[in-house]
């Protein structure tokens, strides 16, 4: 189970109660702070409040008003933007010097434009997307990677530790984008090597368990051997990180790597494998689904 450390309570608020953010911010508040949520579905928030106490709002302002930090977990810039910006946007509602700390995974360029808009209003923004799936969410396990400015990183990451193992400041404005879009690109060449793998030696007649097992204690291991080879090998994908999820972020990765002028050859191909999942009716697969394609 969980265990928190004893830190100052808070006020803060948490926009966006999907699979991610409901749990995150059920950590926030078990951890002793006075949590106001916001979601586009009343309902999710009503019954959010119903399961872990605090307080619902009807508009991101009203929810931010009076918080010391906001934390947000949307579905992309567009849905990013809407929560913050606007009249009855975040910003709007909060105080001077409160902190946004945003666990969407979105584009470096929408994270360096929020930080500057925080920064005119005498806000302080932190981009901090987030790695280890709903479970990690769920168990108060995330790995977080952060750009933005040292003293509001400081500031929020005892708080954020509420529903994290680690939370790392890795450079400026839309490098904690920058690192999460990193980590895709790892993940993306892992999954199609093990679906790879596994098609392989399912066809050579072996037992693919006993193998997994095997190699698994030498230099193949990768969590996604661990946690995912024996599903892969069952033919069962209904749960875990969606291959819409992924294709969203390949497509950030993709973006900037035309920007920034990488080479990501295999990056690409994988994005396409992982078309071909959505053709097949996978889009809310988990991403291990792409040896679905080879089967």
């Amino acid at each position: 189970m969980k265990t928190y450390d004893s830190t100052l309570a808070r006020r803060v608020a948490f926009l966006g109660l999907g699979v991610m953010g409901d749990p995150m911010a059920g950590h926030l508040a078990r951890a002793g702070h006075s949590v106001t949520v916001y979601n586009r579905t009343t309902g999710k928030a009503a019954a959010w409040v119903g399961e872990y106490g605090g307080a619902c709002a009807a508009t991101p302002r009203e929810a931010t008003a009076g918080a010391d930090f906001v934390f947000a977990c949307v579905g992309n810039d567009d849905d990013l933007r809407s929560v913050v910006l606007g009249a009855d946007g975040a910003m709007a509602g909060m105080k001077p010097g409160a902190v946004f700390i945003d666990h969407t995974t979105a584009s470096a360029e929408v994270a360096r434009e929020l930080w500057a808009q925080a920064r005119a209003k005498g806000l302080q923004f932190v981009d901090a997307p987030v790695s280890g799936g709903q479970a990690g969410a769920v168990n108060g396990l995330l790995t977080v990677m952060c750009g933005g400015d040292a003293a509001p990183f400081e500031a929020m990451r005892p708080v954020a530790m509420a529903f994290s193992r680690a939370v790392t400041l890795v450079g400026g404005s839309g490098a904690g984008q920058l690192a999460k879009m990193v980590n895709q690109v790892c993940i993306a060449g892992l999954v199609q090597g093990l679906s790879e793998a596994i098609a392989f030696g399912q066809k050579a007649g072996l037992d693919m368990k006993q193998v997994l097992e095997v190699i698994g204690k030498g230099a193949a291991q990768s969590w996604q051997m661990d946690n995912r080879g024996g599903t892969m090998v069952d033919d069962q994908f209904n749960f875990g990180f969606a291959v819409d999820w992924m294709r969203k972020d390949l497509g950030l990765v993709l973006d900037e790597g035309r920007r920034n002028g990488a080479r990501l050859p295999v990056t690409a191909l994988v994005d396409q494998f992982y078309a071909d999942v959505q053709g097949q009716g996978g889009g809310r697969w988990d991403t291990s689904s792409l040896i679905r394609r080879l089967k």
